[in-house]
């Protein structure tokens, strides 16, 4: 593993880290709201096996810098896109579930000369109502993270897999450790954004994974992306919304097959 801290143009520092046999095609994965690029640990070693593995901590969360105030999905896209210009890295295929889908969107519409194929994972192009992530913006901002984490794991996973404590005690610490003001600043992001009047643009070949049972991007969501990106195909798996954490194989195998 080869891991560092880039400086973006905005003077923002993302950390990074590169796993995998060098030479082979760059996989460049991109997390959730709450997380940090430990999520993609059930995915990393056979991913690993294929590819030569990036990824990165989002803006505001994990070893990332969170800047104070609001961010923009333009700005999460770009600093996706500035961190493969630090690398030297050109085109990429491209995994983000959640929040990091909402950038996988932007980049295969307003970057696609950076992405080769793209995988979105229960994710949404649009996530409202605003009142709900202002509502939440305040709460973690003025109560921290462990006023959020119960509830969120309760959307995240299944009854069934909650029910197994080891399961998802690694998601949970890393929310715990999230830093509200990173938090609130990518809330404000999917609060903010629009992403629909952008899929028809994508060209890259894209599949789109879907939740059966994700109340947070419900199938509704990923079907609208699914319809609007010319070509994408989707795949429905039987777990809430981090389907690689609760379905792990059957999400490997996916993302593997596609990129194949």
């Amino acid at each position: 593993m080869t891991t560092g801290i880039a400086t973006l143009g905005d003077g923002c520092r993302i950390a990074w880290a590169l796993d995998g046999p060098e030479g082979t095609p760059v996989l460049m994965l991109s997390n959730s709201l709450g997380t940090t690029m430990e999520m993609w640990r059930p995915q990393l070693t056979a991913f690993t096996a294929r590819f030569r593995v990036l990824r990165y901590d989002t803006r505001g969360h994990g070893r990332s810098d969170a800047p104070p105030g609001g961010y923009g999905l333009d700005r999460l896209g770009r600093d996706a896109v500035e961190l493969l210009d630090a690398l030297g890295l050109g085109r990429v295929h491209f995994c983000g579930l959640s929040l990091g889908g909402m950038t996988g969107q932007w980049l295969g519409a307003r970057a696609p000369d950076c992405v080769d194929r793209l995988v979105l994972a229960n994710t949404a192009a649009v996530m409202g109502p605003p009142s709900a992530w202002d509502a939440r913006i305040v709460t973690v901002r003025q109560q921290g993270m462990a006023a959020l984490t119960d509830a969120i794991l309760e959307r995240w996973f299944t009854p069934e897999f909650r029910a197994v404590p080891e399961g998802a005690a690694f998601v949970r610490d890393q929310l715990l450790a999230t830093d509200p003001a990173g938090y609130a600043g990518c809330c404000a992001a999917i609060r903010d954004m629009d992403l629909r009047p952008l899929l028809g643009r994508i060209a890259a070949p894209a599949l789109v994974i879907t939740g059966s049972r994700d109340p947070a991007t419900p199938p509704a969501d990923t079907t609208l992306i699914v319809e609007a990106i010319p070509g994408a195909r989707q795949l429905m798996l039987d777990a809430a919304h981090l389907s690689n954490v609760e379905q792990p194989e059957a999400f490997t195998t996916a993302v593997l097959d596609f990129l194949d």
